[in-house]
């Protein structure tokens, strides 16, 4: 049962990840978040495989698993989470060059940082360290969301605004729980955690989907001023 839990879970995000990352591009011509969550699906795609060919911690998937963890926890659903969100906060329009630059950064700390998983958090001081950077630049994109969720307030999209906000308070805790509180009641492999994990960033990439969308739909009314919550709100 917690095998079909986790494997639900993982291709959810997976599903989310690609149909919400396409449409972020098609629909919104918004490149940072879409090929973002382009690569929460594929890092998904990834963890499936690993996952049923065995789980073996010596296969390169494995290696690849952790980069694309790396890559997303340090820059992806942080940084270009909230360069994204601008788009419709701040009317940001990054140049080409920023786009690129900026998964450029992203891929040169997943290729660094994902060798600090795993280590023992208090004999390493580095891989300590790694993780407490995870937790804070997770807790400062949680602040910016929480900015985003006013702003969802006030255009009068009162669903999103709270949708947006319990998964994000739920994917902080999901990024708390990472390093430093593992469940007592786990497994080995932490299946409990990684398919709440799962389920849970699938779910935000679905929530700040809908919520980007009441934003810029609400900015771009012809009167585009505070008002109640409407059927394409909602």
């Amino acid at each position: 049962m917690k095998e079909t839990l986790f494997l639900l879970a993982d291709l959810w995000m997976i599903f989310a990840g690609y149909f919400y990352g396409w449409t972020f591009i098609r629909r919104y011509g918004n490149y940072l978040l879409g090929l973002e969550w382009m690569v929460v699906a594929t890092s998904g795609s990834n963890f499936l495989l690993w996952s049923l060919l065995g789980a073996d911690s010596g296969s390169v998937l494995y290696d690849v698993a952790y980069f694309f963890d790396a890559f997303s926890r340090s820059v992806g659903i942080t940084f270009i989470l909230i360069m994204g969100l601008m788009k419709v906060t701040h009317r940001y329009k990054p140049s080409l060059g920023i786009d690129v630059g900026v998964f450029a950064v992203a891929t040169v700390a997943g290729l660094f940082l994902r060798h600090f998983h795993g280590a023992d958090l208090h004999t390493d001081h580095a891989a300590f360290s790694v993780a407490v950077y995870y937790v804070v630049v997770n807790l400062l994109t949680a602040v910016f969301v929480g900015y985003f969720v006013k702003r969802l307030w006030n255009a009068g999209a009162r669903g999103p605004a709270i949708r947006t906000a319990l998964v994000t308070a739920a994917a902080t805790a999901i990024a708390i729980t990472y390093d430093f509180f593992p469940l007592p009641f786990d497994d080995a492999n932490r299946t409990i955690f990684y398919t709440a994990a799962l389920a849970t960033w699938g779910t935000q990439g679905f929530v700040y989907f809908r919520a980007y969308r009441a934003l810029h739909d609400h900015d771009a009314a012809p009167d585009a001023k505070p008002a109640r919550a409407t059927g394409a709100l909602a």
